[in-house]
């Protein structure tokens, strides 16, 4: 069976990643979280004191990108990959709600940007990839076979982070989290570069009143029905 790209694009706590991983294990692909590359360079400007006082100095941290290594190393006791930032396992780290409140800023550079989409450019040169982000089916792979785009209410995908935060122990309101959510809207979808916005030939999907398992075999049984045409 030909490999393609499945390129899931969206907003922000919309489950891209939960459903891009599940999806690429079910049909043999790789999964690449691009979101998880971007928080890890925000987390290398908060440890370097290029975020201070909500404050970012892009031109140090687009300096200092060439310091950054990135790796997607594989979990087999997880059954995931984890991120690794200049060979340190950071996957913790990197969703901290510290980390969510400045990714967005972090991912409107456009240095940033030009090195993290080359980086994803060329792990999608076999194809056989899923891949989940904010311009994958605009930007980074406009010509993917498969374009989704997710979405669901502030409220709604607010709550969803709230109990995952909870979950891990950190101390956080769900107002906090819903100002935190709409913020990132409004950065993603206005920054000049690369904005989030879903792709005319992506499949919008609302996601708001569905559970996981719904959502994944309708997304599986059409990503299987796109493959067999192609």
């Amino acid at each position: 069976m030909k490999k393609i790209i499945i390129a899931i694009d969206g907003y922000s706590s919309t489950g891209k990643s939960t459903i891009a991983k599940r999806l690429a294990n079910a049909l043999g692909y790789v999964f690449i979280d691009t979101g998880a590359m971007y928080r890890a360079v925000t987390l290398f400007a908060l440890e370097h004191n290029f975020i201070s006082d909500q404050v970012l100095d892009s031109d140090s941290l687009v300096n200092a990108l060439s310091e950054i290594t990135l790796r997607f190393v594989p979990n087999s006791e997880l059954g995931k990959s984890e991120m690794f930032l200049n060979g340190e396992n950071v996957e913790k780290q990197i969703r901290t709600m510290d980390v969510s409140k400045y990714v967005s800023k972090v991912a409107a550079i456009a240095g940033v940007r030009k090195k993290l989409v080359a980086l994803q450019q060329e792990m999608g040169l076999e194809k056989g990839i899923v891949m989940d982000g904010r311009d994958i089916g605009t930007v980074v792979f406009p010509n993917a076979e498969l374009k989704l785009f997710m979405t669901a209410s502030p409220e709604i995908r607010a709550n969803r982070r709230y109990k995952e935060l909870l979950d891990r122990g950190e101390d956080v309101t769900f107002e906090e989290v819903l100002s935190n959510v709409r913020e990132r809207d409004y950065i993603d979808s206005h920054r000049e570069i690369s904005p989030l916005k879903k792709a005319e030939d992506a499949i919008e999907f609302d996601n708001g009143d569905m559970g996981l398992d719904e959502q994944f075999e309708r997304i599986h049984a059409y990503t299987l029905r796109i493959i067999e045409t192609k």
